[in-house]
């Protein structure tokens, strides 16, 4: 027994033909549009990656090309096929290709499914590389000599200001690194040479940070060497005032940015797949109504459209069915040739 029958006559497969029209070209408008996301979040991991410590942050934005391109594809073919249903001659010659074409869309629909998981599940793998990645970078943010690592001062010196955030956690990762290069700090200095030498590994540690991390809203010229040093500035205690830098760690801001977007986009991919299942619905009921008209040469006879030929317990079962029946010829050739290789052996 057929699931979820519907009676059509020639004005409802009229009006189902020209909505599904519309839908599958507004399927491809959101194709586009997931391609464009896809694009642009690579494209915005493309300028930090020097900040991520592997390139598997990557995979989610390739997806979603991937999937715009295929949705626009997929879509556009459904449109065409939904355009010449009204004409018998013209929709003959898709008729047979509708049945594998609906199982491509199913499969596709599994994958925006996986696309739009991983869009909310690969934050967490995301946190992990922005969280060594920073941390190395900081560790080169004096090499601008070295080749490799000569953009890495200008990079975290934009993401700073642009992100109003300082350091890896907080401010205080830069006390724990020379972010300032060999060679222009005064080794002649009593001060330099006391900071070197009282560091086991030979570093210029001290309690400052990169101009980058200052606020410009305030209203205090911006105090950025000597944070923890309260003698050092007229008027100032570090434990009590607001300091007039970032507080918030780039960590924390970059994360939340891109997680706002993969949030986003998540959202944007789960909505394309209510999208597909309406188009794959209405496809099913305009291909079966076509299939049973009472009177094939007429046209304007009525007929019945269904979801499923069978009911969906049935349906599942068929499925399972042939999975078998293909997993076990499989196997049977598989045997077939190793007598065949021992024979001739």
């Amino acid at each position: 027994m057929a699931l979820l029958k519907v009676k059509f006559d020639l004005k409802k497969r009229v009006k189902l033909a020209q909505g599904l029209w519309l839908l599958y070209w507004l399927a491809v408008m959101a194709g586009i549009f997931v391609f464009s996301m896809g694009l642009f979040f690579k494209v915005e991991l493309r300028k930090r990656s020097e900040m991520m410590d592997n390139n598997e942050s990557h995979f989610v934005p390739n997806l979603l090309i991937l999937a715009g391109l295929a949705a626009c594809g997929l879509n556009a073919f459904g449109g065409k096929v939904c355009h010449d249903s009204l004409d018998a001659t013209k929709f003959a010659k898709w008729k047979p290709m509708v049945k594998t074409y609906l199982c491509g869309c199913f499969g596709f629909n599994v994958l925006l499914f996986i696309t739009a998981l991983l869009c909310f599940t690969m934050q967490f793998s995301l946190y992990f590389a922005l969280a060594e990645g920073l941390k190395n970078g900081m560790k080169f943010y004096r090499d601008t000599d070295t080749p490799g690592r000569c953009f890495m001062k200008r990079t975290l010196d934009m993401t700073q200001i642009e992100f109003r955030c300082c350091g890896n956690n907080n401010f205080r990762d830069w006390f724990e690194i020379q972010w300032i290069s060999n060679r222009y700090l005064d080794f002649s200095s009593d001060e330099v040479k006391d900071r070197v030498l009282s560091n086991v590994e030979g570093k210029f540690l001290m309690d400052s940070v990169p101009f980058s991390c200052c606020n410009p809203g305030s209203p205090r010229p911006c105090i950025q060497h000597h944070l923890t040093n309260n003698s050092a500035h007229y008027d100032y205690d570090h434990h009590t005032e607001e300091l007039n830098i970032w507080t918030r760690g780039c960590r924390e801001a970059l994360v939340s940015y891109y997680g706002g977007m993969m949030n986003s986009i998540g959202a944007l991919v789960f909505l394309v797949i209510c999208l597909e299942v309406a188009v794959m619905v209405g496809l099913q009921y305009l291909t079966t109504s076509l299939d049973t008209l009472a009177n094939p040469e007429d046209p304007e006879s009525e007929s019945e459209g269904w979801l499923l030929e069978k009911t969906v317990k049935e349906t599942v079962a068929d499925v399972m069915a042939k999975i078998k029946s293909l997993v076990k010829g499989n196997q049977v050739e598989g045997a077939e040739g190793e007598q065949a290789v021992a024979t001739v052996s």
